[in-house]
């Protein structure tokens, strides 16, 4: 007699669920593994070093011993420093009881949404949405509804086509900007119009603003800064992509004072705190960064321009710049392939790995995303690559017309 592997519906729901848009991620790791030389265009890790003077004030955490348990809300010390960032950024000031440390963006998000959906319950998203939403989205069990941007805009935002997507089930409106994986930026009078309508309507509005740091054509404005009221709005940020501290897990929710002890209870019940040394480091972080996210922008707006020129040389290739972020989508249709086959075949011809779009949504499902988390000397290397694969089939495309 054999035991049965009995798993909840939750595990399978998470089996299933988008992990196939990682698997030409998991191919290009098995290549390597072979000694292929295989250049990585797709996940959004930065490639800078964590910046040296962090690194300092962990190590002085660690030798005052601070290496205990932390309050489930998070250190005193860094929500005082996230509500001083928010204050000097916003016309509603900010206080560290408005605030939620948790072990990361993506954790700050799932935690805040699993507090406010049920099963029963619609979210709306943009489509393209991060594809890192679908894990957590399905532990959730809500029904999501994705709702187009206008990629001819540059995948700008659609408020109106949100307001009509709305039903009688809609709880929450999910928004990211900077937008991964376009890049998109949402206008603080867009910001507003949508923060009203939800209020109105009785829904939250969450907003992921993980990029706010990493912007080209202009400044970030966050929906906490946008909003009229701040009733209905929660604002999640971190420091992965910013500072690039991908690996040190910190991020945060600033949320109205109602929801907080709900936020802290679930934070106590699923992670249990942050590490001391690691809040304290990010605190430091939030205080002396000036210099070292400006230099970490600058080069990324330097490998966009160089990317979106390479890809726009590219007869069959096309894109549009993005405003924000590390990424870049690239529109390979004119080459009759759509992404999973245009970044399967790139792979195994060329050893150049990207993102497939479908894996965002069906408005990118003829792109693939490129990352800017390489050096302008590797992205050369790579584009050459992407070049010789486009130029092959091309000619082969006429040689059978």
């Amino acid at each position: 007699m054999t035991f049965e592997l009995n798993l909840s519906r939750m595990a399978l729901r998470l089996d299933s669920d988008g992990r196939y848009v990682w698997a030409i991620s998991d191919r290009a790791g098995a290549m390597e593994a072979q000694d292929i030389d295989v250049i990585r265009l797709c996940v959004g890790d930065p490639d800078f070093d964590t910046p040296t003077p962090i690194h300092n004030a962990i190590g002085q955490s660690l030798r005052q011993g601070r290496t205990h348990y932390s309050a489930s809300q998070g250190e005193p010390e860094l929500r005082a420093a996230i509500a001083e960032l928010e204050t000097q950024t916003s016309p509603h000031p900010c206080n560290a009881d408005e605030i939620v440390v948790f072990p990361g963006a993506t954790n700050a998000l799932y935690s805040v949404l699993a507090c406010l959906l049920n099963t029963e319950d619609e979210l709306l998203v943009p489509d393209p949405m991060y594809v890192g939403y679908c894990g957590f989205l399905a532990v959730i069990g809500c029904q999501v509804t994705q709702v187009p941007l206008n990629v001819a805009r540059n995948f700008a935002i659609d408020i109106e086509a949100i307001k009509n997507a709305v039903t009688a089930k809609t709880r929450v409106i999910l928004i990211n900007t900077p937008g991964n994986p376009a890049g998109n930026m949402i206008t603080a009078e867009e910001l507003a119009e949508l923060a009203e309508f939800c209020r109105d309507k009785g829904l939250w509005l969450v907003c992921d603003e993980v990029y706010s740091m990493i912007t080209f054509a202009r400044r970030h404005t966050s929906l906490r800064t946008a909003a009229k009221h701040l009733d209905n709005v929660i604002m999640v940020d971190g420091l992965s992509k910013s500072h690039a501290m991908s690996g040190w897990r910190v991020g945060w929710a600033v949320a109205p004072k109602a929801l907080i002890p709900h936020l802290s209870h679930f934070a106590g019940a699923t992670v249990f705190g942050c590490p001391q040394f690691i809040q304290d480091a990010a605190a430091f972080a939030l205080r002396h960064d000036e210099y070292y996210v400006a230099k970490m922008r600058e080069e990324y707006r330097a490998r966009r321009d160089y990317v979106v020129n390479r890809v726009n040389d590219i007869d069959g290739l096309c894109c549009q710049a993005p405003d924000a972020g590390m990424f870049v989508m690239v529109d390979v249709n004119a080459l009759a392939m759509d992404g999973r086959h245009f970044a399967r075949a790139l792979l195994e011809e060329q050893h150049v790995c990207t993102v497939p779009g479908d894996g965002f949504g069906e408005t990118t499902r003829n792109f693939v995303r490129i990352t800017l988390a390489q050096s302008v000397e590797v992205l050369s290397e790579a584009f050459d690559r992407i070049e010789t694969f486009v130029n092959h089939h091309r000619q082969a495309s006429h040689l059978m017309m």
